[in-house]
């Protein structure tokens, strides 16, 4: 099982501050799965109007984390970095169901698994967790794009 840093995330995730949402992988197995961590913070950008006085980490900002984790997934599991010219793009979401808020000082993990990729679309079982909490679950597309 393969763990990555935040440097070699730089290499498989084109995002950057303030949309990089994956800080560490936990646990990868190519063509399979993978587990990675969020530390969510209470100086993300996105807490200073959702809401003030109540800071909530917005449910599309949890999804797109979870898709990134599956782009690591499919990057990794294709041996291949993101580019400018190849990248990874989020092309569906369905059974979306947010169980509990997530709040600053949350560790959100991220588990993704691959069910099938059929012509150039994967689709990914996918939830977080927050202390062993389903936050989050959904079944994601994504495909990659050489542009």
């Amino acid at each position: 099982m393969n763990k990555m840093e935040i440097r070699e995330i730089l290499d498989y995730l084109p995002h950057r501050f303030p949309f990089l949402l994956i800080d560490r992988v936990l646990a990868l197995e190519e063509g399979k799965s993978i587990v990675a961590l969020k530390n969510v913070a209470i100086n993300e950008p996105f807490f200073q109007g959702h809401f003030p006085g109540n800071p909530v980490m917005p449910g599309v900002m949890i999804l797109e984390a979870l898709a990134q984790a599956a782009a690591i997934l499919s990057f990794k599991t294709m041996n291949r970095e993101s580019t400018q010219n190849l990248l990874y793009y989020f092309v569906g979401i369905d059974h979306a169901r947010f169980k509990r808020p997530v709040t600053p000082g949350d560790q959100l993990i991220l588990n993704v698994s691959l069910l099938r990729q059929v012509r150039g679309i994967g689709k990914f079982a996918a939830h977080a967790t927050v202390d062993n909490l389903l936050v989050t679950e959904a079944e994601l597309m994504c495909t990659i794009k050489e542009g």
